[in-house]
């Protein structure tokens, strides 16, 4: 009998990826802040969701995608219409699922953060462009996603390359039992 949750995923394996999810927004709602740089902090939640479709592909980050953002959008101190982050990390965990492939040298995750924390971030500050929400010039919206990526590059060896170890630790120590 196959999973709900997606083939040959188990219940046990998403919930370590949503606690590892639960983990990355509250240290980035909590801590982060203090350390932002003109207001910019890096996505932890973005990272988990693309290290989920890394390991396991494009349908269950889309769903976990889905649950954070939804989360993200409406953890204090959220200031923007409820979804924007939504829909951005469906379609990171959408486009890092589809591109993943066996062999992950790091220059190529390297690739894959850069490129998916640059759609990400970029959904989210288009969509608050056309829902108007705040309003900011365009200049300001690419320095800000700038600083995103900046940020998500940066600390993607601390959260990306553990998180990943743990998903796919859990995935091999299933597949044993």
């Amino acid at each position: 009998m196959s999973s709900p949750i997606g083939p040959g995923l188990s219940s046990y394996r998403a919930l370590v990826a949503v606690l590892l999810t639960g983990l990355a927004l509250t240290v980035q709602v909590s801590v982060l802040p203090f350390v932002s740089w003109h207001g910019v902090v890096p996505n932890l939640v973005l990272l988990v969701v693309l290290a989920t479709a890394l390991s396991y592909g494009s349908e269950f980050a889309m769903v976990l995608g889905l649950a954070a953002g939804v989360m993200l959008d409406l953890a204090p101190p959220a200031d923007h219409v409820a979804g924007r982050w939504a829909i951005a990390l469906v379609a990171v965990g959408y486009l890092a699922g589809y591109v993943r492939s066996s062999r992950q040298g790091p220059l190529a995750v390297a690739g894959i953060v850069l490129a998916s924390s640059f759609v990400g971030t970029s959904i989210f500050a288009l969509s608050g462009v056309l829902l108007r929400d705040p309003v900011l010039g365009v200049g300001e919206l690419l320095g800000g996603v700038l600083q995103s990526v900046v940020g998500d590059l940066l600390l993607a060896p601390l959260v990306l390359w553990p998180a990943m170890r743990v998903l796919r630790h859990v995935q091999l120590e299933r597949a044993t039992t």
